[in-house]
């Protein structure tokens, strides 16, 4: 069943994502940035983790999670530390990711060149 809620979920997150796309003027970009502020919004009430105990792997796939992991990390550190907690720990579990990123980015840019 697990299977099921995750293919589910997933989908209904590109469901969501096509309908906003075709039907506005906004952007992969924009789009992108409010699925990453509604994961964070999520977690910030606990939601998001009921959400990937119920469909696992398929709540963590999405960009959704990368909001959820933003503020749930912040969240931790918050507890720990106080208010620098809250801006070291957004980058705690995320840092891996973002690095990552970055350097696949340098490299890629390095082989490829931009079309005009």
């Amino acid at each position: 069943m697990i299977y099921v809620n995750a293919f589910l979920f997933c989908g209904i997150i590109c469901l969501i994502g096509q309908i906003i796309l075709d039907n506005t003027k906004l952007t992969p970009g924009h789009v992108t940035t409010i699925f990453v502020c509604v994961g964070a919004f999520l977690d910030s009430f606990a939601f998001y983790d009921k959400m990937i105990q119920l469909c696992g792997g398929g709540a963590l796939v999405p960009i959704t999670s990368f909001g959820h992991s933003l503020i749930h990390g912040a969240l931790d550190q918050a507890s720990d530390l106080g208010f620098i907690g809250l801006l070291s720990g957004i980058f705690s579990l995320t840092s891996v990711g973002i690095i990552s990123a970055i350097i696949f980015s340098f490299f890629l840019s390095l082989i490829f060149q931009p079309k005009d």
